[in-house]
């Protein structure tokens, strides 16, 4: 710290807060601790009495908190990041668009490592409207080391975008709804109308529907004549599960592709399948996605739709935060489901 003449405080950073009293009408503060002077305050500082004040001593070593904070927004934001000004030395990153999150979480641990580092975000992949704030950053001291926002600067560029929103993709979905009952007539197709509803609210459409029995052959022409059509995505209700009648995994398997994984260690969803036939997916959809509001489905859809693609590795990861309490009033997404 120094101690300068209020007449050379111009861009300078005080070192303390500063009181204003206004007899019997009000007592608090006028310039808060870190304020950066500006040319307006040096008539109100000689007004209050103050002739000299307490400035830091800044150097090229050391930055304010404010210009800390904006390097390290700066640094971590990547495709569909915005960030504000800063507000009480904090950043916030918020989303440009509607979209996937997508937040490096090894990245973010090694940001977080560096002392006196702070940014703090979101859970990765989950759905969140433009505007949404997504994740802050600060430093705790009123200066830093410059040292320390290079170290985040390097981090961030070598694992680059740490925060970052991927759009959802418009995409062609074909549906093979299986399951003789419904096929012959017998009982109403209840699956079809929950999936097109979860589709259109990704801003996507069911191009076709077919409806097959439980025969291998039978869902495997499905599949193969909606991806002749044009389908990018095709999604298979019914016949999930371990019963003998229940083939719909061994049609999966039939058309040829590669099985990402059959089960998932999510509940309700463990029934789940995913294939891919070249780069298009083939989802398997367990029973529970007919009468549960939310399953494995609501995790994976998502991130298709954003382009990523499906490992086993992911669907593995899944098993930490993969058990739904089924609220009865479900805040899905707010809630630890596929957290």
């Amino acid at each position: 710290m120094k101690v300068i003449h209020v007449s050379e405080a111009e861009g300078s950073v005080l070192c303390h807060d500063i009181t204003e009293i206004v007899p019997g009408k009000f007592k608090g503060r006028a310039f808060k601790k870190g304020r950066i002077v500006r040319k307006e305050d040096i008539s109100k500082l000689l007004n209050l009495g103050k002739e000299h004040v307490y400035v830091w001593e800044l150097s090229d070593t050391l930055v304010h908190e404010d210009d800390a904070a904006i390097r390290i927004a700066k640094a971590a934001a990547g495709p569909g990041i915005f960030q504000l000004e800063p507000s009480e030395g904090k950043v916030a990153l918020k989303a440009a668009t509607s979209g996937l999150l997508k937040i490096n979480a090894a990245a973010l641990d090694e940001i977080n490592g560096i002392d006196q580092i702070v940014l703090a975000s979101l859970h990765t992949n989950q759905l969140v409207e433009a505007g949404s704030t997504v994740a802050g950053c600060r430093v705790v001291p009123l200066v830093i080391d410059a040292e320390k926002l290079v170290a985040v600067e390097n981090l961030c560029r070598t694992h680059a975008p740490v925060v970052e929103i991927k759009p959802l993709r418009n995409l062609k979905v074909g549906l093979v709804t299986t399951g003789g009952e419904v096929f012959h007539g017998r009982i109403k197709d209840a699956f079809g109308p929950v999936v097109r509803n979860k589709i259109a609210e990704l801003g996507s459409q069911v191009v076709r529907q077919i409806y097959a029995p439980d025969d291998i052959a039978m869902i495997r022409e499905a599949i193969q004549t909606l991806i002749g059509e044009g389908a990018e995505m095709i999604l298979t209700t019914g016949g999930m599960s371990v019963d003998p009648d229940d083939v719909t995994p061994a049609a999966i398997h039939s058309v040829g592709g590669r099985v990402i994984a059959y089960g998932a260690p999510v509940l309700p969803g463990s029934m789940f399948m995913l294939a891919y036939l070249g780069d298009i997916p083939i989802v398997g959809l367990p029973g529970c996605v007919m009468y549960h509001k939310t399953t494995i489905f609501d995790l994976i859809l998502p991130r298709i739709f954003a382009g990523d693609e499906i490992t086993r590795q992911d669907i593995a990861r899944l098993g930490h935060g993969g058990l739904c309490l089924e609220c009865s009033d479900c805040h899905f997404p707010n809630c630890s489901f596929g957290k």
